[in-house]
């Protein structure tokens, strides 16, 4: 199942600093970034072995999430939010707003072998 995390963040005059420190529950072996989306779903997919951290950065978009058991929406509009995604998450993206910079960290190396497209059935 999906879980939302909040990133350690320290405030103070000049700004703030968010550190991702022994939170991530895997190694990371790939980084990137989705931005300068239109009104586009993204994503459509889970996997078979690749955990994912999503973090938008900047704007914001929804996370809309199936494990198969459970349905649920996440809005990820600030930089300390950081959505955990499970191999078994079934998720898509949506709703970008136009500076949105989705930044998502994964565990895995791309594999066009990893992605499974089909919806759950139930």
């Amino acid at each position: 199942m999906a879980q939302l995390l909040s990133l350690k963040t320290f405030t103070d005059a000049r700004g703030n600093l968010t550190v991702i420190e022994k939170v991530i529950p895997f190694e990371i072996k790939r980084i990137f970034y989705i931005y300068g989306v239109d009104d586009s779903v993204r994503g459509g997919h889970r996997h078979v072995k690749t955990i994912q951290a999503a973090i938008c950065l900047k704007g914001s978009c929804v996370i809309r999430n199936n494990d198969n058991e459970t349905e649920q929406e996440f809005m990820l509009d600030s930089p300390d939010k950081c959505l955990i995604l499970e191999p078994k998450d079934w998720h898509e993206m949506h709703s970008f707003t136009e500076d949105a910079i989705l930044m998502v960290l994964a565990s895995e190396y791309f594999d066009p072998a990893d992605y499974i497209y089909e919806k759950y059935t139930h």
